[in-house]
């Protein structure tokens, strides 16, 4: 299989998988042949040739590496209002489920426009995904992908991002049309990977996992350019003192050099371009009346 990946990507992707299949248990089969109390001899070559990866067998793969959390992938586009299935060059996606989350309601009308493309919890399946949809250099203008947590509507209104904000950059089309797609590549492996935020994976000492920042990211395609985005479900406040601004900065910095390839303290911003930067749900309504931003 050829990989669409260049050079950090794809180690870790391929280093991944290569832990996961560290993790897989040796076989329980008994041997009738065996004494009482021996134990019986593991063919570690064979196994490891019996293994099917993504990257080895695109179609007949026999192995699946589960992700942190399961995804689901949402389009819209002007081109596809009132109709059930996305413009993509798979036909056989499920239909548009109604959305059920709580506190909701209010954005069901703009629900309606947008379509559920699939859900996924393995390596191998988002692959299968990314292999088989329209990239976003080639999305009609007006068009978004959505990749947000499983049972989360890409919404203000849903629970789980109400409290919250969202980093972003905008690119002017034109100089960009050749790094978006690799750009929202990385920030998918970064999100399904659990990257930007790192708390997921580390013990709290009571068995329990917090919860990651991160609910979704975001592309758009515009007229004049296209903007990547993450969605928090935590925003700082003026007051904050637990920490969660330092979490919050650290997710930016890490979009902003380690996925989008920027240098620390690189200036982004000039005409049609944004610098990388946060803003509360809460002040985004506000429609940028006394919105307070944070930029890195």
């Amino acid at each position: 299989m050829s990989s669409t990946l260049s050079g950090p990507a794809l180690q870790a992707s391929r280093a991944a998988l290569s832990a996961a299949l560290a993790d897989q248990p040796p076989s329980t089969a008994t041997d009738d042949s065996l004494e009482p109390g021996e134990i019986q001899e593991v063919d570690m070559q064979s196994q490891a040739e019996s293994i099917r990866t993504v990257f080895s067998d695109p179609t007949n793969f026999n192995v699946k590496h589960p992700l942190y959390s399961p995804w689901t992938l949402w389009f819209d586009s002007p081109a596809t209002k009132g109709r059930n299935l996305p413009q993509t060059p798979i036909s056989a996606f499920p239909q548009t489920p109604i959305p059920e989350t709580p506190g909701a309601v209010a954005a069901q009308g703009w629900m309606e426009d947008i379509k559920r493309v699939i859900s996924f919890d393995s390596v191998e399946e988002f692959w299968g995904l990314y292999n088989n949809i329209i990239p976003p250099s080639q999305l009609p203008q007006k068009a978004n992908y959505y990749l947000f947590k499983e049972g989360i509507i890409p919404a203000w209104e849903d629970e789980a991002n109400k409290n919250g904000g969202k980093w972003s950059i905008q690119l002017p089309r034109e100089k960009n049309r050749g790094n978006v797609d690799k750009m929202w590549l990385y920030t998918m492996l970064a999100a399904i990977g659990e990257t930007f935020d790192p708390s997921p994976v580390l013990s709290d000492g009571s068995g329990n996992a917090p919860k990651s920042l991160i609910t979704g990211v975001i592309v758009s395609a515009r007229p004049q350019f296209y903007r990547l985005s993450i969605w928090t479900r935590l925003a700082p406040s003026a007051t904050e003192e637990d920490g969660l601004r330092e979490r919050i900065e650290g997710v930016g910095r890490h979009f902003k050099t380690g996925v989008l390839g920027f240098q620390e303290g690189q200036k982004l911003g000039g005409a049609l371009a944004t610098e990388v930067e946060f803003l509360s749900h809460k002040d985004s309504e506000r429609k940028g009346k006394s919105a307070k931003k944070i930029i890195v």
